[in-house]
């Protein structure tokens, strides 16, 4: 779980969609209009914030979910996900939960925090750049493996299995999982490549070469200079691959790696809360049919 005294930041996007999914669209407001994403999403948080509580809780926004410099690195990133009208393709019970998300979690006086040009993972990146102690992401999106580090008490609370079951994802459980150094995630990941992300990673080297290629050589700078010298050590095949690929080899980096110095004004995001609009959120509670879950998610943040 979530260590005591940390800044806990929330990849929000990651979590209302595994609620969504978690959650029965029989949860339903008064007028019939599904709302297990807003309350599902409400519970985890209530529910991160009792057992560990942390110092900060930033709720962490896409204000792009396709930033226009990773598409102009690697026009694939993320195109399976258009939709007609350019937005990302939402399931649409999901979209029209969204804005009722951040309405409640404004009005309850939770810092929510994005930059324009840039993902949550970027505004993630930043916060855990900036912040001088511990911190744990929390998130369904193994590319936030690439945030931890050992030495600053950077840990992603990794949410594999249902809404609650938390991996603690530290250097020890990266290297057990891929077999590669703690902080090498990011080259490892872009060797891969990830379908979920239109990342195509180099043709035919997977998950066991990629790790291979890391534990060898570093990283993909390590793995350029090494070709530029005409270096052995290569797994077999992997050397002609590499060199096929090294326009994607010199452009992957710039996509994969998340930015930890996005233009983010300060957040507060220190925990107890003071409500910002205490009758906004009860009229918010009432018009969604939000019952248990808003009280319960009103008094873990204001009493934390």
């Amino acid at each position: 779980m979530a260590g005591v005294g940390s800044l806990m930041l929330l990849d929000t996007a990651s979590l209302y969609f595994r609620a969504f999914f978690g959650v029965p669209e029989t949860v339903r407001a008064p007028d019939g209009t599904p709302v297990n994403a807003v309350r599902g999403l409400l519970d985890m948080i209530t529910r991160l914030v009792r057992t560990q509580p942390p110092a900060g809780l930033v709720a962490c926004w896409d204000a792009d979910w396709r930033p226009a410099f990773r598409v102009a690195a690697i026009p694939s990133y993320k195109a399976h996900r258009l939709s007609a009208d350019g937005t990302e393709e939402t399931p649409p019970a999901l979209a029209a939960q969204v804005p009722v998300i951040e309405e409640v979690l404004r009005a309850a006086g939770l810092a929510i925090a994005g930059a324009p040009g840039f993902e949550a993972d970027d505004v993630m990146a930043t916060l855990a750049a900036r912040s001088a102690g511990p911190v744990d992401v929390v998130t369904g999106d193994r590319d936030l493996f690439q945030l931890v580090d050992d030495a600053r008490g950077v840990r992603v609370l990794y949410t594999l299995r249902g809404l609650m079951n938390l991996d603690v994802i530290d250097e020890a459980a990266v290297t057990a999982k891929y077999d590669i150094p703690g902080r090498a995630y990011a080259d490892f990941a872009a060797l891969r490549g990830d379908p979920s992300d239109g990342l195509p990673g180099v043709p035919g080297v997977g998950e066991k070469t990629a790790a291979a290629l890391i534990r060898t050589f570093g990283s993909i700078d390590g793995i350029a200079a090494a070709l530029d010298a005409g270096h052995g050590g290569f797994p077999r095949g992997s050397r002609d691959k590499l060199e096929k690929a090294r326009d994607y080899l010199e452009v992957a980096l710039s996509v994969v790696k998340v930015v930890d110095d996005a233009p983010l004004p300060e957040v507060d995001g220190s925990l107890p809360v003071t409500l910002a609009d205490a009758g906004r959120l009860t009229e918010l509670g009432e018009r969604w049919g939000l019952g248990s879950s808003l009280t319960r998610f009103v008094t873990a943040v204001s009493q934390a």
